[in-house]
């Protein structure tokens, strides 16, 4: 099935939850989004708001291509002035497992800031009902809950071409994933669909992963958005966070 492309300006690896901590707001309380396309640290190409009401209900996949670029990188704790406030909860909070911090920091900036996405609960606070396979983060889009899990396309050293093998591979893990943590996760928090957001790179990795995930079949990218966000400029961040 041949999935819908759109311009768009836009890891949970681990499996075991582990307590929350006190920098997140009260439970199912969204923190307000910062909808200036302006404002915020890195500069968002292409056009924000495209996500409608279908997309976050139905069943239907949907692809979404981004990019991100940035001047200078991004120097923490310094520079969480910068962030949205549910961005800079995200950066303040030890992320779960895997060293995918600042990926998934700069996944929500894009979607609070061009989807109006609102900041509800970190990847510790989630609650399960069976022990697996986690989501990153939990946010409110236009009155509906969405889980968000992200990931990384990148290859090394910087500057090699990414292989479409190790796109499938890791598209394929993320969106089997994606599945399970739908399955177990409780009512409380129960959303009504997932996006997974990879970080890409450069241009070439975001087509390979275009490809990997146009290639798969439905009953991998059943109910799942996916958002490709080339990064562009000083990112070498995104990839090195530990």
């Amino acid at each position: 099935m041949r999935w819908l492309l759109v311009l768009l300006a836009a890891c949970g690896g681990s499996e075991q939850p582990v307590p929350a901590t006190d920098s997140a707001p009260p439970s199912d309380t969204a923190v307000t989004p910062d909808t200036s396309e302006a404002a915020g640290f890195g500069t968002l190409s292409g056009m924000c708001g495209v996500l409608a009401e279908a997309d976050l209900t139905s069943a239907s996949p949907k692809l979404i291509h981004a990019t991100m670029t940035f001047e200078r990188g991004y120097m923490d704790p310094e520079d969480r002035p910068l962030l949205t406030e549910g961005g800079a909860i995200l950066a303040a909070t030890p992320n779960a497992g895997g060293s995918s911090g600042l990926s998934e920091v700069f996944a929500f900036e894009q979607l609070a800031r061009c989807e109006a996405a609102g900041f509800l609960k970190t990847e510790t606070q989630i609650v399960y009902d069976v022990q697996g396979k986690i989501t990153d983060i939990l946010v409110e889009i236009d009155g509906h809950k969405i889980g968000v899990s992200v990931t990384r396309a990148v290859a090394f050293p910087f500057g090699s071409p990414y292989d479409l093998a190790d796109a499938n591979d890791l598209m394929t893990k993320k969106l089997t994933d994606i599945q399970a943590s739908t399955m177990n996760v409780s009512d409380a928090d129960r959303w009504d669909k997932q996006i997974l957001a990879v970080m890409a790179y450069d241009d070439q990795h975001a087509q390979v992963v275009e490809e990997s995930i146009n290639a798969m079949s439905a009953s991998i990218t059943s109910d799942t958005i996916v958002i490709i966000t080339s990064t562009a400029g000083d990112d070498s961040f995104i990839y090195t966070n530990n």
